[in-house]
């Protein structure tokens, strides 16, 4: 099957709930897929990587990375363009309106961001939610309404009261991405890290935990430590390497050879 298209997720809507993820490697890629996770959010690398398109080959896909890593307007132009013809289905864009709508101009698909914008989170406070008061959720609209004035098709709607998001899906045309911000966004975001249970220290109030991967980890640790301790002192007891690990040649050639070296300046 190909990948859902751009109109396939406006038309769908309200009616069907996408499920999408941010991976960054192609066993997690490939594990997404395999799972049933029709969007994803990638590294641009993984999308030059032909492998990709093996491992996940319906997914929908965001390859995106933070503005201040991309430059302005025309460095995402340069940026955007080698993606859609490796096969990206739209990109994503936290840069200005401007960059938004030079994008769509050239037939891009673009997904914007809105509420909690980690790179930009000075604005609003650091790390909380928006949209809790009159003033931020007023805010979260304009924003859409602006990225959706621009061009964008979508956004990311993060850690935004879920009656907020509620309002402005019946109110917008975009396609609404909820990372925290409710099951009224038409498809839920999370990072696998934290699917997977990889993340340490703070953990998002949005995020869910289905598997336990960091005590997995730490446990695989324990091992390689203890595993490396007792090479380190088989090798400093002369234990290793045994008659088992070597190579031999036979006694007359051996001897042949040190003849040989004794004759030599």
């Amino acid at each position: 099957m190909a990948p859902p298209t751009v109109r396939d997720l406006l038309d769908a809507r309200g009616s069907h709930q996408f499920a999408m993820l941010r991976v960054e490697t192609l066993a997690e890629a490939e594990a997404a897929a395999k799972a049933g996770v029709e969007l994803l959010s990638i590294p641009p690398a993984m999308l030059h990587d032909r492998r990709f398109r093996e491992v996940a080959p319906d997914a929908f896909v965001f390859p995106g990375d933070n503005y201040y890593k991309i430059g302005g307007t025309d460095d995402f132009l340069r940026w955007a363009m080698p993606l859609v013809k490796a096969g990206a289905d739209a990109v994503y864009c936290s840069g200005s309106l401007r960059t938004v709508r030079e994008l769509a101009d050239h037939a891009i698909p673009v997904c914007g961001h809105v509420g909690l914008i980690p790179s930009k989170r000075t604005w609003t406070g650091g790390f909380k939610a928006v949209g809790k008061t009159l003033e931020t959720a007023q805010l979260v609209w304009r924003q859409c309404k602006a990225l959706q004035d621009a061009g964008a098709f979508a956004v990311e709607i993060e850690v935004v009261p879920h009656e907020i998001t509620q309002a402005i899906a019946e109110r917008t045309d975009l396609f609404l991405i909820s990372m925290g911000g409710g099951a009224k966004g038409h498809a839920q975001y999370l990072f696998t890290d934290d699917v997977l249970g990889q993340t340490t220290g703070h953990i998002p109030r949005h995020a869910k935990k289905y598997a336990d991967f960091a005590t997995e980890f730490a446990r695989l640790q324990d091992m390689r430590v203890s595993a490396m301790a007792e090479f380190a002192q088989e090798v400093h007891e002369g234990i290793y390497p045994a008659k088992e690990h070597v190579v031999q040649a036979p006694p007359d050639v051996v001897a042949s050879f040190r003849d040989w070296l004794d004759q030599q300046p």
